[in-house]
């Protein structure tokens, strides 16, 4: 199957303008309170169905808008799984959304292979299987985020079978740990199960970590912990850079891609604050707190953060804020307030609702949906940040 392209290459091809948009500071506006911050969330939701809704019964979505030619008829597991999760987002602040989310998760099982993959174990491949599509690879951070997703549920509702799933996601990780002695750095969890996958990534270790330690959180496991230190340990060990950010990913050979994605810097953030929770050793805290600084100068003071894709700090935005549950302070929260205006004010469209971060003016549904994600987490009170990733 070939590589979704929101993986690796097409993050550099709206970059560029993406950050000339952003260059002018936006307008000053009062900060929007949580009434307004969930206005704005169900106004980006609501585009999503708008535009990129299948009409088809399946509850899936395109994968962008306008539709290209060659386009698939449902967008790959990712996406999909992104406008579950902005669902999964509002429910927190507007119970009626409960109706949608309902409908978003049967529709996230249309990924679900029961069969197993590589391993032969079952979890979500990267396209619907039948009767909606043939499926696809396995990529274990895609299914790191609906598992961390159905943790979230749990935490804030109790929901028994989102857990049971969450448990099933992580075995499916837990099962792609690299068991070859002969690979540089071995160890770590594979990228994908695929003949072609040889990367061992930050983004396929530490939400494994971050799983791993809510499960163990939950049920007091002890070989949840056991394998949330070895997905930790081995990332910081071979990805953390001596400026304390996280590179990209360390192939078979031992070579680095020294990317600094910004959801590579949240994930080990919000990892560090559950290991304090879970051990009380305030060790932890102030590593997330580092990372969390070192991070906020690398895009925010020095004037990355929008050359990052939408859907990688909207991850990094909920661990920051994962972070201030514990820390009680505000800095992180206003930065994801102010970055959300920004992008609300020069790159929304007002009469589609609809987000562009290239000069073409398409949309991605994953866009979209992270866009509804900030927004719908920004309505959150405080006390609700503590069950986030």
């Amino acid at each position: 199957m070939p590589m979704f392209p929101s993986r690796r290459v097409m993050v550099g091809s709206g970059l560029a303008a993406m950050t000339a948009m952003a260059t002018a500071p936006a307008a000053a506006a009062e900060r929007p309170g949580p009434a307004r911050a969930l206005s704005r969330a169900i106004a980006a939701y609501s585009a999503i169905e708008r535009h990129f809704g299948t009409n088809d019964g399946s509850g899936l979505v395109r994968e962008q808008y306008p539709a290209a030619a060659d386009d698939r008829p449902y967008s790959y597991e990712w996406p999909f799984s992104q406008v579950h999760i902005a669902a999964l987002d509002l429910t927190a602040v507007d119970a009626t959304y409960e109706a949608e989310l309902a409908r978003r998760s049967r529709s996230q099982e249309h990924f679900w292979n029961a069969g197993g993959g590589t391993t032969g174990l079952p979890g979500y491949d990267s396209y619907p299987v039948a009767p909606y599509g043939s499926g696809g690879d396995m990529f274990y951070d895609d299914n790191e985020w609906v598992g961390l997703a159905k943790v979230q549920r749990h935490l804030q509702t109790g929901d028994a079978a989102a857990l049971a799933r969450a448990k099933e996601i992580f075995a499916l990780v837990r099962s792609g740990w690299d068991t070859d002695t002969s690979h540089a750095a071995p160890g770590g969890v594979f990228w994908a199960q695929a003949d072609w996958s040889h990367d061992r990534n930050t983004v396929s270790n530490m939400p494994g970590a971050q799983l791993a330690l809510r499960l163990h959180q939950i049920t007091g496991k002890a070989d949840y912990l056991h394998w949330a230190r070895r997905f930790y340990d081995w990332t910081n060990s071979h990805l953390q850079s001596p400026g304390g950010l996280y590179w990209d990913h360390l192939d078979l050979e031992g070579t680095i891609e020294k990317t600094f994605w910004s959801y590579n810097q949240g994930v080990p953030v919000g990892v560090n604050v559950l290991l304090y929770e879970v051990t009380r050793d305030r060790a932890y805290l102030r590593r997330a707190e580092r990372i969390a600084e070192a991070a906020y100068d690398y895009y925010v003071t020095q004037g990355r953060l929008f050359a990052q894709p939408v859907f990688f700090n909207s991850i990094f935005f909920k661990n920051l804020l994962l972070l201030e549950s514990a820390t009680r302070k505000d800095k992180y929260h206003q930065a994801m307030a102010d970055y959300a205006d920004q992008v609300w004010s020069t790159m929304r469209d007002p009469a589609t609702g609809l987000v562009h971060f290239n000069a073409a003016g398409g949309t991605e549904a994953i866009q979209q949906a992270a866009f509804a994600q900030i927004y719908a987490v920004l309505a959150w009170p405080r006390a609700k940040w503590r069950t986030l990733y």
